[in-house]
């Protein structure tokens, strides 16, 4: 059973009842990522997220740490490009304790100068660990190079330039600017009562000041083109890709079918192809990344440098014969009956449940049972497949590669696709 209830300045809590649990999954979100940032504020929806953990009035850095783990439960948060959340799971019995602290961590962060100087050289520490990764930073310079001029581009994390400038005064406005109630979602899933999780938050969170209407940011616009970035590693990091749906779009579970199929599993094409027939790659997939205005379909891999332009090449190859409609019925079904299993199996998780509770409110303002989803699922067909993919790959690519290579020792019209008339 699902329960929605909307206080008067707009926040929202949402509840999913799993009598038969013994756990309760709590996320306090706000609408608020990296693309909410400026360009000289990048990285501070982030920051923000580290310091919600670092002391309030009432609770020091460590009082927050012990309470939350003598819960025995699981605490986390996390920044997306359009989201912040702190969540936790624990027993049901401990779930007002957790409600509190989850609360004055969220609303009451000091936000103290000393911690805050102290933090700032954990996350430059996080984005040297990023910059040393190179199948995490190819994806970094891919987002950079699909919408060089739009804050989706930009890194989650920020830059040590916009991190170092980053003081109190900074992040104390831009909480209280983007932080406001109507952004704020409480959500809950597991063995809990929606009346009693109302009357945990109602008293606080109800009484919270509505900020200023924001006017929504442009949609970005992706950017095709070739980069190589050389840098002296063992392996030669690939991105390519191009625009998919994004998350409220009628084709976004055709996307989602598009990446299965290309590479999504271990019986996928390219892993088929490049991994298991050739050898070409241990690390291959492909990814989609959608977010409320825009999406990205792409492929990933990591290569020999002297093998990069036979992987390519098998990539393109397998990508064509998608574009030309070479796809059975029977690889059809049971890739889809795989993300059907993918999205069942997900739901006996009270993180999964509740994060879907956040997630659909935002995107498309409603609850959306598993029902109804794996109904539009078993709706989309093959056609419908085809036609993603020539939106993603006849629509122009950003391409990326990183390592010991140089633009003329790739062969450019692996990464290009037939131009739709």
């Amino acid at each position: 059973m699902h329960n929605k209830t909307t206080f008067d300045n707009g926040v929202r809590v949402l509840s999913e009842t799993l009598p038969h649990t013994r756990s309760i999954s709590l996320g306090i979100w706000v609408d608020v990522g990296s693309r909410d940032e400026s360009k000289a504020l990048n990285g501070i929806s982030h920051f923000i997220e580290h310091m919600i953990f670092k002391g309030t009035a009432r609770r020091s850095t460590l009082d927050i740490a012990r309470e939350l783990d003598v819960l025995g439960g699981l605490s986390n948060a996390f920044t997306g490009k359009e989201n912040t959340c702190v969540h936790a799971r624990v027993l049901d019995r401990h779930f007002p304790q957790l409600a509190d602290i989850l609360t004055d961590i969220f609303l009451n962060s000091q936000f103290d100068a000393l911690e805050l100087d102290r933090e700032k050289q954990v996350i430059l520490q996080e984005i040297g660990m990023v910059e040393d990764t190179p199948d995490e930073l190819v994806h970094v310079l891919f987002c950079s190079n699909c919408w060089p001029d739009h804050a989706l581009g930009r890194s989650i994390l920020g830059s040590d330039e916009t991190v170092s400038a980053i003081d109190r005064e900074r992040m104390r406005k831009f909480y209280v600017r983007h932080y406001t109630p109507e952004r704020i979602i409480i959500a809950a899933a597991g063995n809990i009562d929606h009346d009693s999780l109302v009357g945990l938050f109602r008293p606080v969170f109800e009484n919270l000041e509505t900020g200023a209407a924001e006017s929504p940011a442009p949609p970005p616009v992706l950017k095709p083109g070739f980069v190589c970035h050389e840098k002296s590693l063992e392996q030669v990091h690939v991105c390519i890709g191009g625009r998919a749906p994004d998350l409220a779009s009628e084709k976004r579970l055709a996307g989602a079918m598009l990446n299965t199929i290309l590479g999504g599993n271990m019986s996928s094409r390219l892993f088929q192809e490049i991994r298991e027939k050739r050898g070409l790659a241990y690390s291959i997939y492909s990814f989609l990344s959608a977010y409320k205005d825009a999406g990205v379909l792409g492929v990933y891999m990591g290569t020999d440098p002297r093998s990069v332009n036979q992987a390519l090449d098998v990539v393109r190859h397998e990508v064509m014969r998608l574009l030309e409609g070479d796809l059975e019925r029977a690889e059809f079904d049971m890739m889809k009956e795989h993300l059907v299993g993918s999205i069942l199996l997900g739901s006996e998780s009270n993180d999964t449940r509740m994060m879907r509770l956040a997630k659909n409110e935002y995107v498309f303002g409603r609850y959306i049972s598993y029902e109804e989803l794996i109904e539009r699922l078993n709706a989309v067909d093959i056609e419908d497949v085809i036609h993603v993919a020539e939106d993603c790959f006849k629509g122009g690519l950003t391409s990326v590669l990183l390592g010991p290579v140089r633009p003329g020792e790739v062969e450019e019209d692996l990464l290009s696709f037939p131009v739709r008339p």
